[in-house]
Order: C-alpha cells, then sequence, then structure tokens
C-alpha cells in the first residue's frame, strides 16, 4: 500500500491547482486520471472549441462586410483547422506529466475506486492517502432511451477527422450552439433538438431571442418542445425520432451528438464504501469544500455541489480553496465573486449576475434597460444585425447588480462589467470613465 498526504483523483485545472499548491508545500502528493492529463477545458472543451471558432469567426467577418470592402469569403478547411487544435491539445499532457515529475508529484494513470473513508484502489495499486480530492470534473449525460448509446458525444465533435454533411443535436444549452455555429459555418446543415419551450434557459430570455434568430439566420434548423425518443441505424446516417405535442417527428442526418447536458463524472467512484454523501448534482460539500460526511474528503469543480458555475475559472478558485484548508485547517470559506459565463457563438452572448428574474425574487428596488442597438456605430462599422444588452440597476445605490449581453466581442465588455460589479462600482462611475474608442467597452456608459 502506498501512502500520500493528498490524493487527487481528476487533472483538469481544479485537480492540478490542488496537486501543485499542496506538493509546493511540502507535502507528499499523488494525482490520478484515467484519460490523458490536462482535463475537458484543455484537451476537450473550451480551448480546442475557441482554436476551431477562430477560423469560423474570419468567415463571419467576412460574411458581413461582403460588398463592403470584401469580396471574397474564406471557406473553412476542417482539416487543417482540426489539425491546427490538435497542436494545442497534443502538447498539454506531457507538459503537466512533466511538471508533476519537477514537482515530486506520483502519477498514475487509472480510474480511483474508493475502498474505505481514505483508501482507493487504483488498478493493481491500493492507495492510503489523509486527504482525498475529488476533481473529476462531468461527463455526457446517459441517453436512456432506445438507441441512444449511437449519439456522438462533444469530445467526438472536437476530434472529426470530417465534418459530416448534415448534424443534429440533442439539447438547447451552450454547447449545441456553440457546435451547431461551428458546423454551420463550416458547410454543414444543422438541426438542433430541444424538448424545453425555450433554449439557454439559464440566460436572459430576451438577450437569448437574439441569439435565436441569430442561429436561424444562419440556417440552422431550431426545434423546439421536442423529446427525442429513438435513434435507429439506417443506410446514410441515423434517423432520430422524437415527439412534438404529442405527435411523432423525424429526421434523418449522417451524425448525431448527445449535447444534452453534462452531470459530474462521480458515479463509478464507490462512494458509498467512503460514506461520501452524493446528489445528481455533485459531491455534497461545506463551505469549505469538504465532504459533509467525511472529513477526509474534499471536492472542487464540477464534481462538486457547490454555489459555483461549472466554469474553469471556478474549477480553479475552488482548487485554491480546497488546497488552502488542506494546509491551514479550514479556516477558507468559499466565496464566489461575480461569475461571467458566456456562450462564444457568433455573435457572442454573455451574462453576469442576477438576471431580471433573481432581481425581482431579491425584494431589491431596481430598473432595467434593455435595447437592440443595430444602430450604433460599432454595430454598423462590423455590420452585424444583433446587437443587444439588457443592464439591471440597483436604484438605491447605482450599482450594477447584472449585465447580458449579445453582439461583437461581447465576452470582453462581460468582464468589465464583472469588475464594476465586484467592486460595486456606481452607473456614475462607469460613465464618467475615459474609454479608448472606438472600442466595443466604450458603449459601457451607454448601457447604463
Amino acid at each position: 500500500m502506498k501512502k500520500y498526504d493528498v490524493f487527487v483523483i481528476g487533472s483538469g485545472m481544479a485537480g492540478m491547482t490542488v496537486a501543485n499548491k499542496c506538493a509546493s508545500k511540502g507535502l507528499k502528493v499523488g494525482i490520478t486520471d484515467e484519460l490523458p492529463y490536462g482535463g475537458t477545458c484543455a484537451l476537450r472543451g473550451c480551448d480546442p472549441k475557441k482554436v476551431i471558432i477562430g477560423a469560423t469567426e474570419v468567415r463571419d467577418s467576412a460574411m458581413r462586410l461582403k460588398g463592403k470592402g470584401i469580396d471574397t469569403v474564406p471557406v473553412v478547411n476542417w482539416r487543417d483547422i482540426m489539425a491546427f487544435k490538435q497542436t494545442f491539445v497534443d502538447e498539454m499532457p506531457p507538459k503537466i506529466e512533466k511538471g508533476n515529475r519537477h514537482n515530486d508529484i506520483d502519477t498514475y494513470h487509472s480510474s480511483a475506486k474508493f475502498l474505505s473513508k481514505n483508501t482507493l484502489q487504483l488498478g493493481t495499486d491500493t492507495i492510503e492517502a489523509d486527504k482525498i480530492v475529488i476533481a473529476t470534473g462531468a461527463k455526457p449525460k446517459v441517453l436512456d432511451f432506445e438507441g441512444g448509446e449511437l449519439a456522438l458525444t462533444s469530445t467526438d465533435f472536437l476530434n472529426l477527422k470530417k465534418l459530416p454533411e448534415s448534424v443534429l443535436f440533442i439539447g438547447g444549452g451552450y454547447i449545441a450552439f456553440e457546435f451547431a455555429h461551428i458546423a454551420a459555418r463550416s458547410g454543414a446543415n444543422v438541426t438542433i433538438v430541444h424538448r424545453g419551450e425555450r433554449p439557454l434557459e439559464n440566460f436572459d430570455p430576451d438577450i437569448v431571442s437574439h441569439l435565436v434568430a441569430a442561429t436561424e439566420d444562419l440556417g440552422v434548423n431550431l426545434v423546439l418542445e421536442t423529446e427525442v425518443t429513438k435513434i435507429e441505424k439506417i443506410e446514410k446516417g441515423y434517423l432520430i425520432s422524437g415527439t412534438t405535442n404529442g405527435n411523432l417527428n423525424q429526421f434523418e442526418v449522417e451524425a448525431v451528438f448527445n449535447s444534452a447536458g453534462r452531470p459530474p463524472a462521480i458515479f463509478d467512484l464507490e462512494l458509498e464504501r467512503a460514506n461520501v454523501a452524493y446528489s445528481n448534482k455533485g459531491i455534497s460539500v461545506n463551505k469549505y469544500l469538504q465532504s459533509t460526511s467525511n472529513p477526509k474528503v474534499y471536492a472542487a469543480g464540477d464534481a462538486a455541489e457547490t454555489g459555483g458555475l461549472a466554469l474553469t475559472p471556478v474549477a480553479v478558485m475552488e482548487g485554491h480553496v480546497v488546497s488552502s484548508n488542506i494546509l491551514m485547517g479550514n479556516s477558507k470559506e468559499v466565496d464566489y465573486p461575480p461569475m461571467p459565463t458566456v456562450v462564444f457563438t457568433l455573435p457572442t452572448m454573455a451574462s453576469v449576475g442576477m438576471t431580471e428574474t433573481k432581481a425581482k425574487n431579491s425584494g431589491l428596488e431596481f430598473r432595467v434597460n434593455y435595447d437592440k442597438v443595430d444602430d450604433w456605430f460599432n454595430a454598423r462599422r462590423l455590420n452585424v444585425e444583433e446587437y443587444a444588452y439588457k443592464t439591471i440597476i440597483d436604484k438605491n445605490n447605482g450599482t450594477v447588480l447584472g449585465a447580458h449581453l449579445i453582439g461583437p466581442h461581447c465576452e470582453e465588455t462581460v468582464n468589465l462589467f464583472a469588475m464594476a460589479i465586484k467592486t460595486k462600482m456606481t452607473v456614475n462611475d462607469l460613465r464618467t470613465m475615459i474609454f479608448s474608442y472606438p472600442t466595443l467597452s466604450s458603449d459601457i456608459p451607454y448601457m447604463l
């Protein structure tokens, strides 16, 4: 049996943060991952996705400016962009493992299962640790209808050697929309099937309506209030069956992708043996990110049921909280600042702080500014049709409670709103700032 001060399950950003911080303070640390080291974001999510989007941004910009200075619209070369993407992915696992060796972190490549409150089975190795950190992230939801196993995953999409001529995404969340935009701009016929009345349910509905319009203008077939019930393999691809208001609705496509959600990847860990309480949303933790039922276990990132969003920067922050509490005793409570979240479609949609619904339920006195501003200079110079904002302002102290945006580069603008909310800058503070001009952020004072 091998013994450690700290053993980490999962090599994503939360797990890496804990392992390296604890090792840097002299603790004996081990880490394992059954997949290549780096986690979802670096290998199967945010980073490779953003590299691929880069090519579609060029095409989108050229399409909008055709006849306004651009004559030729480029075509996305799928093979080349995937090869470029792979250069980022391939360099990560060896880089991370080299860092582990440098920091004297023992590295394993196996799934882990609990044997008791502080012991794990890793293949043929038995591990005992004073503290065990669960940072296993999330994985695609199991589709429990007939043929559900035939659907490909987001990982498969990011590794397609050739883009199918027609694709269907099951689910109406950010993964479905981001990949639909990539596929449509790269030449595929795209369908999104969502069971709810509206997609992207966690975002402001008024802003989402602009993204829906832009998505349909792109040629994506958006099918709502439809529950997929069956996937069948047919000669030229797949037949997807669903019910729309009780009526059968069928789609024939070359490839179908499961983008119906990502539950925490914790259900194969034999948590009952360790008396680790959990729900469908993750490991149950207290304000120190320690298991509510087993003090030897901590959890961070998508594997933990916390007040944080399932975002990479949040996982990093939680990793630092866990590290501090392992090293110093439970002295650091998790405290979430405003968490901006982005849907990397084109146009981009971004959100931070309170939604209008949450503001209404808070009891605060507030006002709402909401407008479509495709006639503003920044929209006209880029020839964009969907540029809109909704800001929520506290009437009593003039601070920003929330900001919801759609339009060019709002993934950057939203960070300034996040800073304003965190520092409690007032509307007057923002209006009297001098922003560089003409930039997208120079529109902020007019959104207040």
